[in-house]
């Protein structure tokens, strides 16, 4: 009895083995369609695109909220670009003016949370974080050069154009 056990034992044992252990060389392929390869945009490039800059109140952390709103509303059609920071708590988007309005940036934002109100809503030429690289208009490029000149400070201490770049220096 016990020798058929053991018989019976190693047949089960060499089967499962058998049964396991498959010859495949190649490993299984699995296509999975991501997010990413669904929301390709297309941007028009004889769109006119417009820039809108705007507050949002509500959000309480920068990768919850700001990353959410960000994303909604970058996912919108017709926009180029979606920047939400929570630090400022404002929002500077690029977009188609045809099939984007500030209304429906208003709405998007809403729809991402009804904690999330939008207010100073404004269109602008360059956005805040872009000027803050430029020169202030006061500055020449006669002043930049006198290192002796009390208004020093007509550049910001960022600036990267010529005349401030000198006087940085100074």
């Amino acid at each position: 009895m016990m020798k058929t056990l053991k018989h019976i034992i190693a047949i089960v044992a060499l089967s499962a083995t058998v049964i396991a252990c498959k010859n495949e060389t190649k490993p299984e392929v699995k296509t999975v369609q991501t997010n990413a390869e669904k929301t390709v945009k297309q941007l028009d490039p004889n769109a006119t695109y417009a820039k809108a800059e705007f507050s949002i109140d509500g959000m309480t952390c920068a990768i919850g909220c700001a990353k959410t709103i960000e994303k909604k509303i970058a996912q919108m059609d017709g926009v180029k670009s979606a920047t939400v920071d929570f630090d400022t708590k404002l929002a500077m988007v690029e977009f188609d003016e045809s099939k984007v309005s500030t209304n429906s940036l208003e709405e998007a934002v809403s729809q991402a949370g009804e904690m999330y109100k939008v207010h100073d809503m404004k269109t602008v030429d360059e956005f805040s974080k872009d000027k803050k690289h430029q020169c202030k208009p006061d500055c020449k490029k006669s002043d930049c050069k006198d290192k002796a000149s009390k208004d020093k400070k007509s550049c910001s201490e960022d600036c990267k154009k010529a005349c401030c770049a000198e006087k940085t220096k100074a």
